[in-house]
């Protein structure tokens, strides 16, 4: 079903791969104007060429590191100051490295909370005061599952996941009356590059095959699959429609029921 989202305005970061590019295909294919945020140039243009143009839609994008999240943030302020307000913005990043919480370094916590806590924070207030002005704003932070139930072996990334989850649903309280909804997606195992690479990792740490750990994953997910990128997607856009107007301060999982069944 495509939401009512022609003529809106998006930024979505981490938009050139996995569940990012997917929630900046969707947008675009529901009549959004996306402007992508990510590190690589090269990419980004061949992404932003490769969207959807259903109508009369104007795409864009952003180079920033996210790392250095001060000064892309600076960039995705003169962007709007250039460009006008934006009405939506999906917040996503790639997971720090997999790891015990006991073994990592104490500035690994800090390291990791800039590209996702001081990003998105730095992202939602340049993109506030125009949805302020318009009485519409939607926030959707992609995070992990780990929000509501830790996952073993992702020490530093369960730590901040858990941050971003508070800070978000603090976010919800605040600006609700302004007519802007924050909402979390929490996907589960999905088909993306990075899960590709956590399974590699785990092969080779436990001196198996990736295929053996695909497999044990595989069986502890109720759904027997892993997930499409499209399917939180597709969430994405409406939430961020008008029709989730009155949805707020809440964190989905995505995740073929793997934490009912814990």
């Amino acid at each position: 079903m495509a939401m009512s989202l022609e003529g809106r305005r998006a930024i979505v970061c981490g938009s050139t791969q996995g569940i990012g590019r997917a929630c900046a295909e969707r947008l675009a294919a529901d009549g959004c104007h996306v402007t992508l945020l990510a590190r690589n140039p090269d990419s980004l243009a061949e992404v932003r060429d490769a969207l959807p143009v259903p109508a009369e839609q104007r795409h864009a994008w952003i180079a920033g590191d996210f790392a250095d999240w001060d000064g892309t943030a600076r960039s995705v302020r003169d962007f709007i100051e250039d460009r006008g307000a934006v009405d939506i913005l999906v917040n996503n990043s790639g997971g720090p490295p997999p790891g015990l919480a006991i073994d990592a370094d104490a500035v690994a916590f800090l390291d990791a909370m800039k590209p996702h806590l001081a990003l998105s924070q730095s992202l939602v207030q340049a993109v506030v005061p125009g949805m302020r002005e318009k009485k519409f704003g939607r926030i959707v932070n992609i995070i992990s599952t780990s929000v509501i139930m830790p996952i073993r072996g992702l020490g530093v990334s369960n730590t901040v996941r858990g941050a971003m989850g508070n800070w978000s649903r603090t976010l919800a309280e605040e600006l609700a009356g302004d007519g802007i909804t924050v909402n979390n997606v929490l996907p589960g195992f999905t088909a993306t590059g990075r899960l590709d690479a956590i399974f590699q990792r785990k092969a080779e740490k436990a001196g198996t095959t990736v295929d053996k750990i695909r497999q044990q994953i595989l069986a502890s997910i109720p759904a027997h699959r892993l997930g499409d990128p499209g399917e939180l997607a597709a969430l994405v856009a409406f939430l961020v429609s008008e029709e989730a107007g009155y949805i707020c301060g809440v964190s989905i999982p995505v995740d073929g029921g793997r934490l009912a069944a814990t």
